[in-house]
């Protein structure tokens, strides 16, 4: 790899700054200040050090974020803020990319990545990897919408494949309901459209699990954090 590839990547700073940085002496490999941006480094046995500081380089980060309402989950948008904008300059130097979309409106589990593999992996609809919603909705769903998701509802443009319908909650006073929703696809609009085919209004939606992956209660809106160790590895299992 070349070393200015490799200190962007380490979040150094943009090309340019590493161009700079290198030129002013700030940069050693192996003990040795190194002035070419063009060097051929191998990150898994060369030291490279910023500063006297020494940098590791990874070549897969992977993060989960509660992903909050008002937020594209796209790298970049013109017109609206994305959840690229929420992460730090490492993250964002690491090329990260949403695994999949939550609409702007919908809030909760989203993971981010720059592993490719893995993300195609998971969007792939040969594996029908799960995810689950929890969905307040205006209107009483009932036992017979509960059957209707389980047959898979036609809608005009595709037809859903059977998904579960699980009754959390009712309150007839306020003809409310709060359900959980288990997909196995992830159509745009796809929940909502299957609430609106039972003749009920889908009022806020969130996210809580992706395959073997579970929001964290503890992050707020907007957090993120590094998968743990243990997340990670249970989720490369899952679709090797």
């Amino acid at each position: 790899m070349r070393l200015d590839k490799f200190l962007v990547a380490c979040a150094v700073g943009s090309r340019t700054e590493v161009k700079n940085f290198l030129k002013s002496g700030r940069v050693t490999v192996n003990g040795k200040k190194e002035k070419s941006a063009k060097l051929q480094i191998d990150e898994e046995t060369d030291e490279i050090c910023f500063d006297g500081q020494k940098l590791d380089y990874e070549e897969f980060v992977y993060y989960m974020m509660n992903k909050p309402q008002g937020v594209i989950s796209a790298t970049e948008d013109p017109k609206h803020k994305t959840v690229l904008d929420l992460l730090d300059d490492y993250a964002r130097a690491k090329e990260v990319f949403p695994v999949g979309r939550l609409d702007i409106d919908t809030h909760g589990l989203l993971l981010l990545t720059n592993d490719g593999k893995l993300a195609h992996a998971l969007l792939s609809p040969k594996r029908h990897v799960d995810k689950t919603y929890l969905a307040q909705v205006k209107g009483i769903m009932t036992d017979t919408d509960v059957e209707t998701f389980a047959k898979g509802i036609p809608l005009k443009d595709f037809t859903c494949q059977p998904a579960k319908l699980e009754l959390v909650s009712i309150d007839t006073e306020k003809d409310q309901s709060l359900v959980r929703v288990t997909i196995a696809e992830g159509k745009f609009h796809q929940v909502k459209r299957m609430v609106a085919y039972c003749g009920k209004e889908v009022v806020d939606l969130q996210r809580l699990t992706m395959g073997t992956l579970t929001l964290d209660e503890d992050l707020k809106r907007g957090e993120w954090r590094r998968l743990s160790k243990e997340e990670l590895e249970v989720l490369l299992e899952s679709v090797q």
